[in-house]
């Protein structure tokens, strides 16, 4: 059985105790700890690292599968690395899953803000109005029902989990050990690392861009793991291509 390693150890109880948290204390520290739309008056600057120890409130398969993940990538990869290295990587890969997702939505934002703001609707009382977490219908005939949702959804969302930092581990563990055989964590047939990877991520864009966001009710931010992917796969392939290089 694979050894849990002392910070992935760390990270899983740091992420129960927010679980818990959240349960006893209810929506009002749980919406002040996952992370919003920077334009949004509830977001504040410690939601781009608090929200990678949240997690959906009623949605237990969200922790589990999160911190199974986190056990089973991260401890060969702490072994591997260091402490030290292993909380950059692991803090980069989650901040990769904060920012590509922002590019995405300042665009769905904006575009549909400045249609409305051509129409003649002064941006206050839109964006009074988005904070309230509400929106007028009407603004439909004017960007269309599918842009509205898009604009709207992108300030109003909150986000959670370690999902992004998690996608970041699995493409590390792809670089690094890309032989190893991935079938008793997630597929009834052997199959490598190298080959699961790109699978993966393939359906993680696929599903981003064609809005297949949901399972059991509950909204998945696929851009948000596919920007922890790319993020933790770029510094991965860096430290194995220089591994003979010192780390300060």
């Amino acid at each position: 059985m694979l050894r849990i390693t002392d910070t992935v150890k760390h990270l899983i109880i740091i992420n129960v105790l927010f679980f818990v948290a959240t349960q006893a204390l209810g929506n009002v520290l749980f919406d002040t700890l996952a992370i919003w739309y920077p334009e949004n008056t509830n977001f504040r600057i410690w939601q781009v690292f608090t929200h990678m120890f949240m997690h959906h409130q009623t949605f237990y398969l969200h922790i589990l599968m999160n911190m199974l993940g986190l056990w089973m990538f991260g401890s060969p990869l702490e072994q591997m690395w260091d402490r030290k290295k292993f909380l950059f990587f692991y803090f980069s890969a989650g901040l990769g899953a904060v920012f590509i997702p922002w590019i995405i939505d300042y665009y769905n934002f904006h575009s549909g803000l400045n249609l409305l703001i051509q129409a003649g609707i002064p941006e206050q009382s839109i964006v009074d109005l988005l904070n309230e977490g509400r929106y007028a219908p009407a603004w439909a005939e004017i960007i269309g029902q599918s842009k509205l949702n898009s604009f709207a959804q992108a300030f109003t969302k909150s986000s959670v989990g370690a999902s992004g930092a998690l996608m970041g581990l699995i493409a590390a563990f792809g670089i690094n050990f890309p032989n190893a055989k991935m079938a008793l964590i997630f597929l009834p047939v052997p199959i490598a690392a190298k080959y699961f990877i790109p699978i993966l991520l393939t359906y993680e864009i696929l599903s981003g861009i064609f809005g297949w966001s949901s399972i059991f009710g509950v909204n998945i931010a696929h851009f948000a793991h596919v920007g922890g992917a790319l993020v933790g796969g770029i510094i991965a392939w860096y430290w194995k291509k220089n591994q003979f290089k010192r780390w300060g």
